[in-house]
């Protein structure tokens, strides 16, 4: 498998795999309680309970880019396994936290370090395992995670939603998969063969060269739109239900029951949609399905609708999660990963915008108008895919265009071994 072996690559997958599963757990159990805990330990309005566990994220999203930079230089083993530890300690401290300050330092750390580990850990999954095998990686990892963030909150109510210990055992696991990664994987960089300028410029000129690939922006624009649509869902559609239907909140846990059992059901038919027609098309496809069920959302007016409705729009999500990776690891090589990897990781800002203009267009225009907004930005989110798909490679630090795999354009044109996904 590429840089490391096949042995140690198939270690290096199952691993990232297996431990994003006890991840979510991890923060499953603990972090879907931050608010409970602001609220009755603390004392918080809403709103600052609100902006207590939003800023935490968006200042994530601002850091992520840098330590994909970093990890393509330094290597990943390094970057993961400083995220995780810290991570780790961010949890501890928000279940130990005695004051709001302490709280809201604890989360930032855990915020930026999970927001770190992201697209530096998809970076390395794309080093370990060759092209024809990583939609079924990203597939199972999609996979994983949700039914970790499906098992985790039960795991939590369990043990006691407002006690320390969801938050302690949480930091453990983050230490414990910290451990393995430093064991599992070898302590050198990421497949990076320091041929190209890309691969001996600084960070911040890797990042600036990165983005300047239009096909990046303009999957960055289209993920933005994408997380505004499906990241934070349950945020805007739980306001809506409780406020204009009866048993509003019963409804809403038949959604979320539904979107689960969705994701673990259809996972494997949409890889194998993918594979058949391509990751664009499935991405086309699949912001479709977000539009056709959100414009149900806004008609619908029973629970047996919403539960219809729901289907179609989990089936759009379980197709454009993985077709978005293979997408920007199609433009990467292997000097670039963790800068184009950690460059989509802006994207994760539509998590911050989802649930602020969908609760403005529920205050100033309803549902119907929050569910017509959702659907605008998945069409738009088709198209900035699309855009970025016909646009042209960019021009190498040397000055020729490269493709996505390094080679001067006209050159792949020649070559006939490399899966066609487009």
């Amino acid at each position: 498998m590429r840089a490391y072996g096949e042995k140690t690559g198939q270690a290096i997958v199952l691993l990232l795999i297996a431990g994003s599963g006890m991840i979510a757990i991890a923060r499953g159990m603990s972090l879907t309680f931050l608010a409970i805990r602001l609220q009755q330990d603390f004392g918080l309005s809403p709103a600052l309970i609100g902006v207590l566990i939003g800023g935490g994220p968006l200042l994530g999203a601002a850091v992520s880019p840098f330590a994909g930079t970093i990890s393509d230089r330094i290597g990943r083993r390094v970057v993961l396994v400083t995220a995780l530890l810290f991570a780790g300690l961010g949890l501890v401290g928000l279940g130990l936290a005695q004051s709001v300050a302490a709280f809201a330092l604890a989360h930032i750390v855990s915020s930026v370090a999970a927001a770190v580990y992201e697209p530096v850990s998809r970076a390395l999954m794309s080093d370990a395992a060759p092209e024809k095998l990583r939609l079924k990686m990203f597939s199972w990892r999609y996979l994983v995670i949700n039914a970790g963030w499906a098992v985790g909150p039960m795991i939590g109510l369990a043990i006691g939603a407002n006690s320390p210990l969801p938050f302690v055992i949480a930091g453990i696991v983050h230490f414990a998969f910290a451990a393995a990664i430093f064991i599992v994987v070898p302590a050198v960089l990421a497949y990076s063969t320091g041929r190209t300028a890309f691969a001996k410029a600084p960070g911040i000129r890797r990042l600036g060269t990165a983005l300047r690939d239009r096909r990046l922006l303009f999957y960055v624009g289209g993920g933005v739109l994408l997380m505004a649509v499906y990241g934070q869902w349950s945020v805007t559609l739980s306001q809506y239900l409780t406020t204009n239907l009866a048993d509003g909140m019963k409804i809403f846990a038949w959604l979320v029951t539904t979107n689960a059992a969705v994701v673990v059901l259809a996972s494997a038919p949409a890889r194998m949609v993918i594979e058949k027609i391509g990751p664009m098309k499935a991405m086309v496809l699949g912001c479709l399905l977000f539009l056709g069920g959100e414009v149900g959302f806004a008609f619908a007016t029973n629970a047996t609708m919403l539960i219809g409705f729901m289907v179609l729009f989990t089936i759009g999500e379980v197709l454009v999660v993985p077709a978005e990776y293979v997408l920007v690891d199609k433009i990467a090589n292997d000097d670039n990963r963790g800068a184009y990897f950690g460059a989509h990781s802006l994207s994760s800002v539509g998590n911050f915008l989802g649930p602020l203009l969908g609760g403005l267009a529920l205050g100033a225009l309803g549902g119907q108008g929050m569910f017509m907004l959702f659907a605008i930005f998945a069409a738009g989110s088709a198209a900035l895919f699309a855009l970025g798909h016909a646009s042209p490679p960019p021009a190498s630090l040397d000055g020729p265009a490269v493709d996505g795999a390094g080679e001067m354009a006209g050159e792949a044109l020649h070559r006939t071994i490399r899966p066609a996904f487009a």
